[in-house]
């Protein structure tokens, strides 16, 4: 199951939440495909004023973060820097077209490859379920 994480400051994510949750997921589902679009987990956390800073100063403004986890395996596959790529491309260009193209290099978007051997789910452990 891709996870979608993307951090703002609570005043700019106001009110773009429906907006941003199918931008995120459409994001995903133009990298892996349709078949994608029901596994994809989307949390958006919203940072109270005060709370984000830069060079040890609160900021009133602050382009989003988004983390992506997905299985670690995919960087090791043949195409793995294509897909880095288009993810990074995609989740961008989902955030500028909610929160505006002057956010864009500013942007930052981590992608995190989580041993599936280090993951659990319902109490067990993703690769002892296969």
């Amino acid at each position: 199951m891709p996870h979608v994480t993307l951090y703002a400051l609570e005043p700019q994510l106001a009110g773009s939440e429906t907006m941003l949750i199918g931008a995120l997921t459409d994001a995903v589902v133009s990298v892996y495909g349709e078949w994608a679009r029901a596994s994809v987990d989307v949390r958006l956390i919203g940072i109270p004023p005060g709370r984000w800073a830069r060079g040890g100063t609160a900021v009133d403004t602050a382009a989003p973060v988004v983390s992506f986890g997905m299985r670690e395996e995919v960087f090791a596959r043949p195409d793995a820097a294509e897909v880095v790529a288009r993810l990074v491309s995609a989740f961008t260009d989902a955030v500028t077209a909610v929160f505006g193209d002057e956010h864009r290099d500013d942007i930052l978007v981590e992608l995190v490859g989580q041993p599936t051997s280090r993951s659990g789910l319902g109490g067990r452990v993703i690769s002892a379920q296969q």
